[in-house]
């Protein structure tokens, strides 16, 4: 354990045209430096990239059973995987995950995301597997699951399934409807049905999904979220893939502000491209490099989805057309585009800010928006 002094620096460019940003101070700066954050000592867990893990075989026994194979774009093919994958450091690790290695194995999948989820740094006092199993057999003992509402969170929000079963829906429902009750503070998460799905499909039971995504919610790593939790933390994020699209993908940025009259708008469901309107096989790739590598390539995918839009269109096939129902309806056909694996070598060929710089626009953002009042669904 290794506790440092952190001194913010000021936070790298503005917000994008077209956003709210964050007001400059007297000096100059956008109020993410020290003034803001002070230079207390921030603990950080420093892991070795020579530590291994021993995986127990078992935690993927009865992966599938909540998913309709019928529905399913092609079945997984098992192939041979090295004994030692999951020995090797993390940075051939990260390197494996990109290239795809997981699709080799639906086990190995199973395996590598729950061991990767144990990995992640986490409040002491998160819910885990025995605490869902006692809360979920008090609440759907005797009444029926139509019985409990859905979390306030998931007001207005899509749930998609991911070509899960029955029993795979009603488990979505009843984990997402025990985490609203063991974690109060959360207040709007549109993502998270998406990635109580996808977890569903690589988990042996609802008790283990719940603890992973639980896992998730209660991260507390430095400088890494892997959930928004709050209607001011999910536009906050969308600022700042605003702000990197206007620096990374200048002619799509502007080809969408001529097009659209609210670019935020646009841009507010760079999220849900990824872990709602990607088919499968490709979100599934996303989630993999996700749980290794964090929020941040989550914007390198959705910036390069975004170049790849500007190559499919025109300025003039966008007149009088709903970008935002547009670049949807191209996420959810990208496979007539380009292949997961040209997105994703693409999408890790952008030199993003490193991942606490984009931690600090993001607080600059958040911080913009508080000031400007920003901080729930507005008219809810």
């Amino acid at each position: 354990m290794l506790q440092v002094g952190l001194n913010v620096p000021q936070s790298p460019g503005g917000a994008a045209g077209g956003f709210p940003t964050a007001e400059p101070t007297e000096d100059g700066n956008t109020g993410t430096g020290q003034e803001m954050f002070g230079s207390s000592p921030v603990t950080v867990v420093i892991t070795s990239e020579t530590d291994t893990w021993d995986i127990d075989a078992s935690s993927c026994l009865g992966c599938g059973q909540f998913v309709d194979w019928d529905k399913m774009p092609e079945l997984e093919q098992e192939a041979p995987v090295p004994a030692d994958i999951l020995s090797r450091p993390l940075k051939e690790l990260k390197k494996l995950a990109r290239e795809g290695c997981w699709a080799a194995s639906r086990s190995l999948r199973a395996q590598v995301y729950h061991q990767l989820i144990q990995q992640v740094s986490c409040r002491l006092v998160t819910p885990d597997a025995p605490v869902y199993r006692d809360v979920a057999s008090r609440l759907f003992g005797k009444l029926s699951l139509s019985s409990h509402p859905l979390p306030d969170f998931l007001e207005a929000c899509s749930m998609p399934t991911y070509c899960l079963n029955l029993e795979g829906v009603t488990a979505l429902k009843k984990i997402l409807i025990c985490v609203g009750h063991l974690f109060p503070d959360i207040t709007y998460s549109p993502t998270l049905p998406s990635l109580v799905a996808l977890l569903l499909h690589y988990s042996e039971d609802e008790a283990q999904c719940f603890e992973n995504i639980s896992r998730l919610i209660a991260s507390n790593a430095p400088h890494t979220s892997y959930i928004d939790q709050s209607f001011l933390a999910h536009q906050a994020s969308s600022m700042t893939f605003g702000d990197l699209a206007n620096k990374h993908c200048p002619a799509a940025h502007k080809l969408i502000a001529s097009a659209s009259e609210n670019i935020f708008e646009v841009y507010s469901e760079w999220l849900s491209w990824l872990f709602h309107h990607l088919p499968f096989s490709y979100a599934i790739r996303v989630f993999d490099v996700y749980l290794l590598e964090g929020q941040k390539v989550l914007y390198r995918i959705a910036l390069a989805l975004l170049k790849q839009y500007r190559l499919s269109v025109t300025s003039s096939e966008l007149e009088g057309t709903d970008v935002k129902a547009d670049l949807q309806a191209f996420v959810q056909n990208i496979a007539d585009h380009i292949s997961v694996d040209k997105l994703l070598e693409r999408a890790f060929g952008i030199r993003l800010f490193s991942r606490k710089e984009i931690w600090l626009l993001q607080m600059a953002n958040r911080k913009a928006l508080m000031e400007r009042g920003i901080t729930m669904v507005q008219g809810r």
